[in-house]
């Protein structure tokens, strides 16, 4: 029979006899003490909530000049117009999948999860504090995105609700399944000072081959089929949709939209995220 510390077995006991609703006050908590943490680091508010933003207005300001991408039946799509939905996809996949996994690794490698782990903090609650810093501070930056877009770069936003409503689906179910990768990816890093070098490229290369640098039909067949095994180029590809005008299905891969594909690799790597991570996540870092 395994033996049981004394401080496990007062954590144990102390779990056993919370409250019905503790999981949930202890997770609006963490919500709080996310958030207090985030804006508090510089580097976070530079590197990750405002990085897509800064980008946005260096790619619109850069190639604004050019011809449009594509002008048919009186439309036209314009350089900083298709950059839009790559900021937003890139400004959601980074504050996932890049700053959570980068902050759970450090969490573990610091010894933070095995101080929290001697308290009677729920796993869930955890969790769900990760999740409701990153559902603020997303929704924040692409409000944020939004606003310079239309008032700085002249960008007309989608007046359909049906529009709106893809933007909503895709952007909420992206923030699911990039949370989910975010701590699975935080399982790979072993040090502290190797999370960001672990994490960041991973993360880069990703992007590159995903369309959100690059218009996605520029790249390689064989770079946009790895490109579309992951969710970012789907994320990408249904905020296209969304955002502009319905002529854009031209310089899509088969000139065509497939919003059936986007729910699908987000479900499928939502999944595979939510397995993986919570077969690897352990509060005490292992040997």
């Amino acid at each position: 029979m395994t033996a049981i510390t004394p401080l496990a077995a007062r954590v144990a006991t102390a779990r056993t006899g919370l409250r019905p609703g503790h999981t949930l006050r202890c997770a609006a908590d963490r919500v709080r003490i996310e958030l207090l943490q985030y804006v508090r680091r510089s580097d976070a508010l530079v590197f990750t909530f405002l990085f897509p933003v800064l980008l946005f207005a260096i790619f619109a300001s850069a190639f604004g000049s050019l011809p449009p991408l594509l002008e048919l039946e009186g439309q036209q799509v314009t350089q900083a117009h298709y950059y839009l939905p790559a900021m937003l996809a890139a400004g959601v996949f980074l504050s996932g999948v890049q700053n959570l996994g980068i902050e759970i690794a450090v969490e573990r490698n610091d010894g933070t999860l095995q101080r929290l782990a001697a308290t009677p903090l729920p796993v869930l609650s955890y969790f769900l504090g990760k999740l409701g810093q990153l559902l603020v501070t997303s929704l924040a930056q692409a409000a944020l995105l939004l606003a310079v877009a239309v008032g700085a770069f002249g960008i007309e936003l989608p007046t359909e609700p049906g529009r709106w409503l893809t933007i909503a689906w895709v952007f909420f179910g992206a923030l699911v399944c990039f949370a989910v990768l975010g701590v699975a990816v935080a399982q790979i890093p072993r040090t502290v000072s190797s999370a960001s070098a672990v994490v960041i490229p991973l993360a880069l290369v990703l992007q590159f081959i995903s369309g959100i640098y690059l218009a996605f039909p520029m790249l390689p067949e064989w770079l946009q089929t790895i490109a579309n095994l992951f969710p970012l180029a789907w994320v990408g590809h249904g905020m296209r949709f969304a955002l502009l005008p319905e002529i854009a299905h031209h310089l899509e891969v088969g000139e065509a939209w497939n919003l059936q594909g986007v729910a699908m690799a987000l479900g499928i790597w939502a999944v595979v995220g939510t397995v993986v991570a919570a077969l690897t996540f352990r509060w005490i870092k292992r040997g």
